[in-house]
């Protein structure tokens, strides 16, 4: 099927676009009153996300309502570690927690590698929905938690603020930590690969918790892993990789030397310094979300500022994070319509 519009693709492969690409991570959530309503039908976030229909519908409803050029399948990142064999809860203001953990090899061969047509098929099944219901209007993305950031969560059962558990093997077990994060990759090259196959037309990695780890640990436990998804992935499917790896400014020009098209910017990196870096790929980003509480004339000034940075091409215009759930939608919709106006 060919795409009415496929700016973002078209700009994620660095071939020129008549105006830049805009998407929001967060999108699909709770700024809209919208994805609330279904929510509520749902009764939890998990029975919205495993619920193939439910999922569909509150993907589809940013590009609705919002005007984004890109779905983003509405779902998340710790369905892997459910699918390996470790279940998650979603706690009302505390998030995520895991009743297990996995800390050592034991615990380790308990966890399996997963098989996305089964445990991952709803997710594979609310893709098909949406690339029918969207019949061709835009792109949809699909996505995953890079290794490291779920094996966080993996060892910590729950979020946490400086992720010692996680981080405290790195050091004590370094044969323990890489033989998780290894069966973490195998999953995540089969759960993206079943994602394209399912109708994604180009997926993102979020390294969420890129930025509690030093340059050194970054190289050895998170950077190598990625590597093996952009590369796996690029060979089998064709269809463009993104790398978002939240708080690495200083992995910058190694993530830009990776099999992926695109890479995903923060807010605290520049611009600029981003171009010299990674000379040869997309950048996508990198709004402070904060900007969106903001009036509407500060709002277009700092899109502006922005826009000038980057630049037209090979660029995709998106938040340095998820938009936050407090902000009004109308902000956003604002947000989005001026990046359109400047770049067209």
């Amino acid at each position: 099927m060919t795409l009415q519009n496929d700016l973002l693709l078209r700009a994620a492969r660095g071939e020129n676009v008549e105006r830049v690409p805009i998407w929001l991570m967060r999108q699909a959530g709770r700024i809209l009153a919208e994805y609330r309503a279904v929510r509520e039908k749902a009764g939890s976030f998990i029975n919205l996300a495993t619920t193939p229909e439910l999922a569909a519908e509150v993907t589809i409803q940013p590009v609705d309502i919002l005007g984004v050029d890109a779905a983003i399948i509405f779902s998340d990142i710790l369905v892997v570690p459910e699918a390996m064999g470790l279940p998650y809860e979603m706690v009302e203001q505390r998030g995520p927690v895991f009743p297990q953990t996995v800390r050592n090899p034991q615990q380790l061969e308990q966890i399996r590698i997963a098989d996305p047509e089964n445990d991952l098929a709803y997710v594979l099944d609310a893709i098909k929905i949406v690339k029918k219901e969207l019949n061709g209007r835009v792109p949809l993305i699909g996505f995953a938690g890079a290794p490291f950031t779920i094996f966080c969560y993996m060892t910590e059962g729950r979020g946490s603020k400086t992720f010692s558990v996680a981080k405290k093997l790195l050091y004590t077990d370094p044969v323990f930590s890489h033989a998780l994060l290894q069966k973490i990759t195998d999953s995540t090259i089969d759960y993206l690969k079943a994602q394209v196959r399912a109708g994604a037309d180009l997926v993102q990695l979020f390294d969420s918790w890129a930025g509690i780890l030093s340059p050194e640990q970054y190289r050895t436990f998170s950077l190598p892993y990625i590597k093996q998804i952009c590369d796996a992935v690029t060979a089998a499917t064709q269809v463009p990789v993104t790398v978002f790896a939240k708080g690495a400014f200083f992995a910058r020009q190694e993530i830009g030397q990776l099999s992926c098209s695109v890479v995903g910017l923060d807010w605290n990196m520049d611009a600029a310094e981003s171009r010299q870096l990674i000379p040869n790929k997309t950048l996508q980003g990198n709004l402070d979300p904060c900007v969106l509480y903001a009036d509407y004339d500060q709002i277009k000034a700092e899109a502006k500022k922005m826009v000038d940075a980057f630049g037209t091409q090979r660029y995709i215009a998106n938040l340095g994070h998820g938009v936050y759930p407090d902000t009004d939608p109308e902000k956003v919709r604002y947000f989005i319509e001026t990046v359109k106006n400047l770049t067209a």
